[in-house]
């Protein structure tokens, strides 16, 4: 069982902008703090052989320059590599480029903070619609993974992880995400009324049973 709450509650999530060279960027950022040292964390993250015991079956080089892949999901380009404590690398998917950047700070000798920034220039029509919940959702769903790893709990394959999506609790928690998504999305200085519609739009489209 997966104390659904509990996860939800661990985790600090932030809706901002960035501006890259092509312009100004939306941000999602997603952190949560981990009772594991920083070179465990690192490791569970970059290492090709424990990534697919959390998230996904990953291919290619995973180093400075290289190019990887994650099986049914993102591809991209390791533009930025600071061991252990930050990474960038291009989100390529559908056709669409946006960049993460995941950055790793001890709290403590046994205690490490996690911080995710997905970075992406999403046209105003399409933020409108669903807002900053729907990367925020998968990326609630990957620290999840992450946290179940560090913990010493067999992880999901991904069968178990689609099953357990489309379970009454695997619905609560998308549900309970996209709501603190929406809460962070006000925080940053959105209408409430709007961010809240869109939060309920993209939590429909995460738990919508399959015809």
């Amino acid at each position: 069982m997966i104390d659904v709450t509990q996860q939800i509650n661990a985790v600090r999530r932030r809706v901002g902008a960035r501006v890259l060279e092509a312009g100004e960027a939306r941000t999602v950022t997603i952190s949560q703090t981990y009772r594991a040292a920083i070179e465990d964390v690192w490791d569970a993250c970059t290492s090709a052989e424990r990534i697919p015991r959390w998230f996904l079956p990953v291919s290619g080089e995973l180093k400075l320059g290289g190019r990887y892949q994650l099986e049914g999901n993102a591809g991209g380009t390791i533009e930025g590599c600071d061991p252990p404590k930050s990474f960038f690398a291009t989100w390529e998917y559908g056709g669409e480029v946006s960049w993460i950047e995941v950055r790793f700070t001890a709290e403590a000798a046994d205690r490490t903070r996690l911080e995710i920034e997905h970075i992406a220039h999403v046209s105003d029509e399409r933020w409108a619609e669903f807002g900053p919940a729907a990367v925020g959702i998968g990326w609630d769903s990957a620290v999840l993974g992450l946290s179940l790893h560090l913990s010493g709990r067999p992880a999901m394959n991904p069968a178990e992880g689609m099953a357990w999506a489309g379970s009454e609790e695997g619905k609560r928690f998308m549900t309970l995400s996209g709501e603190r998504w929406g809460e962070a999305h006000v925080a940053s200085g959105a209408d409430e009324a709007e961010a809240r519609a869109m939060a309920e739009r993209t939590i429909a489209a995460y738990t919508a049973t399959p015809g």
